[in-house]
């Protein structure tokens, strides 16, 4: 952990130096009204033998359950080979590379990386990464208001059917621009978003697309994205880069003259990340061509130099640090390096076929586990139709207690819907992955069934 050596009184000489009476007035630019004075639910600071004693005792706690919690991180099987070859001195511990000519390794690394994600979502052009998913929709939002030359209006289409964490982060980040978000309802039958809801709402720059949706239902992704480019609005493909692999990818989506979506962008977790607590993951951006100066982020280029050999270097740096502040695009100052090269070593051992077998083991593991978990007495899916890897159920009983008992036995049984869709009744969100053998599903249909029954 970082030491921070000043004591009280070199703060004060410091403080003296600079003429100015506390540490406070350094941020006398914030207006009160924005300041927080303590933040809440944050714990008061430990010396630094209690915080050891305290994550050893943390670590301690984690134990291999099976896991059947997905809601926007999945476990994977990870090739050992691929952070094998990330955690090298060579990928582990190097920085932005700024100076080219000492850092063409890297540099190609991410143009790879950019070079598979565009044959993935089917798009023209990648960035070199965000922070993580949930932000790179926040950055696709901003991106495709400034890139909608023809439709003016400050709002964007959001789902209720995407992730609730997302939607709070967008939210966080554009509310302050003047931005509205509308919400566009799910049909409570099936899951999914209508394109026929779009009607009763007013005019929106762009529509958000999840694909699979928070729910895991496949949407209706042609009529949605031939629905808004009908009412002049850019369509963001919000998704899961592993179901790419075998679902129509956002470049090929609507109508073939419409180009597919403008903008592609997701969580890319799947692809060779761990799960860990709290991450790190990595937001991916794609986008159409024509869209590309509106991008966020940092693209690597390829070249030739005078002798024919190739060159990568960083290009179309949209951050204030590289040109005019007020052209910047964004302030995103870095990608997500360490994790962009396990996805494009992981991307590279797979391969097409291999990713596409992953996919089609998940969805098979998901669609056998269901049709067991809904044959127990007082369980039902709760919507019908295609699903990818993950589903809802609904339980004859609350569902908070139901996971606590799965917890005790060994079992990561799911997310409990019930606080962020209440109408849902006693909803919780499964997921299965190639991770999951059959034996695993009938372990955890016997827990819940004993659960149930007790």
């Amino acid at each position: 952990m970082p030491f921070i050596p000043h004591t009280a009184d070199d703060v004060q000489a410091m403080l003296a130096a600079i003429g100015v009476p506390e540490i406070a007035s350094l941020f006398d630019e914030i207006p009160a009204s924005l300041r927080w004075t303590r933040v809440e639910g944050v714990p008061p600071g430990l010396p630094e033998m209690a915080i050891n004693r305290l994550m050893r005792e943390r670590a301690a706690k984690d134990a291999a359950d099976l896991c059947f919690l997905g809601a926007g991180a999945y476990e994977h099987h990870i090739p050992a080979a691929v952070w094998e070859i990330a955690t090298r001195g060579e990928f582990y511990s190097a920085y932005t590379p700024y100076q080219a000519e000492a850092s063409q390794g890297t540099l190609q690394l991410i143009y790879e990386y950019q070079s598979m994600m565009t044959a993935l979502m089917a798009m023209d052009i990648s960035n070199a990464s965000l922070y993580d998913g949930a932000s790179a929709l926040a950055e696709a939002v901003l991106m495709a208001l400034r890139a909608n030359r023809h439709n003016d209006a400050q709002r964007v289409w959001m789902p209720a059917a995407v992730h609730p964490h997302y939607r709070e982060t967008v939210r966080t980040i554009v509310e302050g621009q003047g931005i509205e978000l509308v919400e566009v309802p799910y049909d409570p039958a099936t899951g999914v978003t209508l394109a026929a809801s779009l009607d009763a709402l007013p005019d929106a720059a762009a529509l958000v697309v999840p694909q699979p949706n928070f729910f895991g239902r496949l949407e209706d992704i042609d009529a949605l994205t031939d629905a808004a480019r009908a009412r002049g609005a850019l369509v963001i493909a919000l998704v899961n880069p592993l179901a790419m692999a075998i679902l129509k990818p956002p470049g090929q989506w609507g109508d073939a003259a419409g180009g597919g979506a403008d903008i592609a962008c997701g969580e890319g977790q799947p692809l060779g990340v761990p799960l860990a607590g709290g991450g790190p993951y990595y937001g991916f951006l794609c986008c159409r061509r024509e869209h590309v100066r509106q991008m966020p982020g940092r693209i690597v280029g390829r070249t030739v130099d005078r002798d024919g050999r190739a060159g990568f270097t960083l290009t179309l740096q949209p951050r204030e640090q590289h040109i005019r502040r007020a052209k910047a695009t964004s302030n995103i100052c870095t990608n997500q390096g360490l994790m962009v090269t396990a996805s494009t070593i992981h991307m590279a051992l797979l391969g097409a076929e291999g990713l596409a077998r992953v996919a089609l083991t998940s969805h098979a593991r998901a669609h056998a586990l269901a049709t067991q978990l809904a044959a127990l007495p007082g369980v039902m899916l709760r919507f019908g139709g295609p699903f990818f890897h993950e589903f809802v159920l609904v339980l004859p009983r609350p569902v908070a207690p139901v996971l606590d008992a799965l917890a005790g036995a060994g079992i990561l049984g799911g997310f409990d819907l019930s606080g962020t869709y209440p109408e849902l009744g006693h909803a919780l969100l499964v997921c299965a992955t190639e991770t999951r053998t059959p034996a695993d599903l009938a372990r955890y249909a016997a827990a819940l069934e004993q659960i149930l029954v007790a």
